[in-house]
């Protein structure tokens, strides 16, 4: 199957090819104890990305650095490969993007997540995926074998319908009908796929209207569910969220300096309720209340 892209591309000032030791990462905390990233930084350049932080971790900076050196995991695949062929029965779940869009635009190129997904089916493993990127539909194919086999979850990121406040918060992404289309095209090849409407941003886009238009967008273009989040802000990213601010919306700067401190950055207790109150939440048809939660599930 080919697939022709027709977004506009922001160029990386550098892609570097890096070796691994390991490839799947031990989760704590989270609903899944395994991930897998095939990147390192990410085109798609979001102001609010909280993965942003991990640039530290190579000496490089949070800023423009995120999304101007990355780095491809060339043996990534193989590593993978053999760390499966180890164990004695296949993860629960392993989840691919949660610190990096494994379907970034250079994933055109090195076609690492192709080969990883490939060898987690032939492994056996379940897998989630999350991504804002339309190359998703290049593996339509693969996704269905998976689908057939132990299972794959698409989780297509798409946080505003609103044109403006996409192209400020996430310039180097496709825009977000191009990324409904490609729920409505998973969707009907068969592959379980839904939105994730995070992050939803104060002040921005979490007033009724703007909460109601993107539900109705996914339930339109097929989606599974709607998973809804607040930001988070750490300490390491707030400052590029603040400029940003400072330059398109500096209305919000008080509110926002108020709302997001300490090293976490967590959204206060009365965002998140608010949040709750708004977004309808449902699990397997039944309506369940968590005022103080963060996350909000809504499946169609």
């Amino acid at each position: 199957m080919f697939y022709i892209c027709l977004e506009v591309v922001r160029v990386p000032r550098e892609v570097r090819a890096m070796t691994v030791k390991t490839a799947l990462n031990r989760v704590a905390g989270m609903p899944f104890q395994w991930s897998l990233n095939p990147y390192r930084g990410c085109q798609h350049a979001c102001v609010y990305c909280y993965a942003r932080a991990t640039h530290r971790f190579l000496d490089l900076g949070v800023g423009d650095d995120f999304s101007q050196i990355l780095m491809a995991k060339a043996n990534l695949p193989e590593v993978l490969d053999r760390e499966l062929a180890r164990r004695r029965s296949p993860p629960a779940r392993v989840v691919v993007g949660t610190a990096t869009d494994p379907y970034q635009p250079i994933e055109g190129r090195w076609r690492i997540t192709e080969r990883c997904l490939m060898v987690l089916h032939r492994h056996r493993v379940p897998v989630e995926i999350i991504t804002k990127g339309t190359l998703i539909r290049r593996d339509v194919d693969l996704l269905q074998r998976m689908a057939a086999g132990a299972g794959v979850t698409v989780c297509v990121s798409v946080p505003t319908v609103d044109d403006a406040i996409w192209r400020e918060t996430e310039p180097g992404t496709p825009a977000p009908r191009h990324r409904l289309a490609t729920v409505r095209a998973l969707v009907s090849a068969g592959i379980r796929a839904g939105v994730l409407m995070a992050p939803i941003l104060p002040g921005l886009t979490d007033d009724a209207v703007h909460l109601r238009q993107a539900l109705t967008a996914a339930r339109d273009h097929g989606a599974a569910f709607v998973h809804a989040d607040v930001v988070r802000l750490s300490a390491e990213v707030r400052p590029v969220f603040m400029a940003y601010l400072s330059d398109r919306h500096p209305d919000q700067l008080g509110d926002y300096g108020r709302w997001f401190r300490g090293e976490a950055g967590f959204a206060p207790g009365h965002l998140r309720q608010r949040m709750a109150a708004m977004v309808p939440s449902r699990a397997e048809g039944e309506r369940r209340d968590e005022p103080r939660a963060a996350q909000v599930t809504f499946d169609f």
